[in-house]
C-alpha cells in the first residue's frame, strides 16, 4: 500500500523574539511619555516657585476722579487686578485650568480679565479689546455674534447674558449717535439739534422730521434706543416768544393766535385738535405737536 502523503502543518505561532520586541517596544513607549509627564511636572514645579502671583487690590471710598466738591457714590467697594509676567508654561497652564463661568456682561466695556472668565482665551480677549479701542462698537448682541472671536457654541451659552444697555435719545451726546449704524456725523449732529429745538425727543418717529433721515435708518436704529420723558412742552403756557421758537410753530403770527385762542377757551376744551380745527394751525403742524409731550392746561 502506497503511504498517505502527509501535509505538513504550519506553524502560525509568533516567534518568541518579535513578541518579546514588541513589548520592549511598549515599554519603551509608556517609559517616553511617563518621562515626559515627570519632566513637564518638574519644569512647571521650577516654574511655579518663580513665579509672582497676580496682584489684587482692593478699594472702599468714592471712585477716582472724585472730589470733596464731587464725592461721588460712599462706600463704594471696587477692585484692580494688576497682572504679573508669566512663563509660557505657567500661562498655558493658568489657560487650560482657568474656570469658566457666565455672568452678565456688556462686551463693549468688559475688561479682558472678565472676557477671559466667560470662556474667552487671552488672545480673543485682547482682539475684543482693540476692536473697541479702534472705535469699535458692539450694538447689538447680533453684532457681538458676527465677531471672529466669537464661536457659535460660546455665544448660544453667553447670549441670554449679553446686556448692551440702549441708547436714550435725550442723554447720549452726538458722538454716541454717531457710532449707531448708519448715522454718521452729519445726522448726529442734526439729532443733538433737533433735540434742542423740540425740547427733547417724545418717541423715535420724531426722528424723521429730520430732513433726509428716513424710515430705514430708522428701523436700523429702532431696536437700539428709546426716549426718557423729556420736560413737558408748554404750549399752554408760554408767551409768544417762548412758543414761536418751537419747530412746529415757528412763526409770531401763529404764536399770537394760540395765546388768543387759549384766553378765550375754557381750559377744558384747549386741544391740539381744536387749534387745527380753528385754523390756527395746519394739518401737518398739529400732527407734529401730537406727537410732543405737551403739558397739560391750568386748572385741569
Amino acid at each position: 500500500m502506497e503511504r498517505e502523503k502527509q501535509t505538513p502543518q504550519k506553524n502560525n505561532r509568533i516567534p518568541t523574539s518579535l513578541r518579546f520586541g514588541v513589548i520592549c517596544i511598549a515599554f519603551m513607549i509608556t517609559g517616553y511619555q511617563l518621562a515626559l509627564f515627570i519632566h513637564r511636572a518638574a519644569v512647571l514645579e521650577i516654574e511655579a516657585g518663580r513665579d509672582r502671583p497676580d496682584t489684587v487690590f482692593v478699594y472702599t471710598g468714592p471712585p477716582e476722579g472724585h472730589t470733596a466738591d464731587n464725592p461721588g457714590p460712599s462706600g463704594e467697594t471696587r477692585t484692580e487686578r494688576k497682572e504679573s509676567r508669566h512663563s509660557p508654561l505657567v500661562t498655558e497652564v493658568r489657560e487650560a485650568t482657568r474656570k469658566v463661568r457666565s455672568f452678565r456682561f456688556n462686551p463693549n466695556e468688559a475688561s479682558t480679565e472678565e472676557l477671559q472668565e466667560l470662556g474667552f482665551s487671552k488672545k480673543q480677549a485682547q482682539a475684543i479689546e482693540n476692536y473697541r479701542n479702534k472705535g469699535g462698537r458692539f450694538h447689538s448682541k447680533e453684532d457681538f455674534s458676527k465677531s471672529f472671536v466669537v464661536s457659535d457654541s460660546v455665544y448660544e451659552r453667553l447670549k441670554d447674558y449679553i446686556d448692551i444697555p440702549l441708547l436714550d435719545l435725550n442723554l447720549a451726546d452726538s458722538a454716541a449717535f454717531d457710532n449707531l449704524p448708519g448715522i454718521g456725523p452729519y445726522f448726529a449732529s442734526r439729532m443733538v439739534r433737533y433735540r434742542d429745538e423740540l425740547g427733547g425727543y417724545s418717541c423715535a418717529e420724531q426722528l424723521l422730521e429730520i430732513y433726509n433721515f428716513g424710515e430705514d435708518r430708522l428701523q436700523r436704529i429702532r431696536p437700539l434706543i428709546f426716549c426718557s420723558p423729556p420736560e413737558p412742552f408748554g404750549l399752554w403756557q408760554m408767551d409768544e416768544n417762548g412758543l414761536r421758537r418751537h419747530p412746529h410753530i415757528r412763526n409770531y403770527r401763529t404764536a399770537a393766535a394760540i395765546v388768543l385762542f387759549r384766553e378765550n377757551t375754557p381750559a377744558d376744551c384747549l386741544s391740539v385738535p381744536a387749534l387745527q380745527r380753528a385754523g390756527i394751525l395746519s394739518q401737518e403742524q398739529a400732527d407734529a405737536l401730537m406727537r410732543c409731550r405737551i403739558s397739560p392746561p391750568a386748572g385741569e
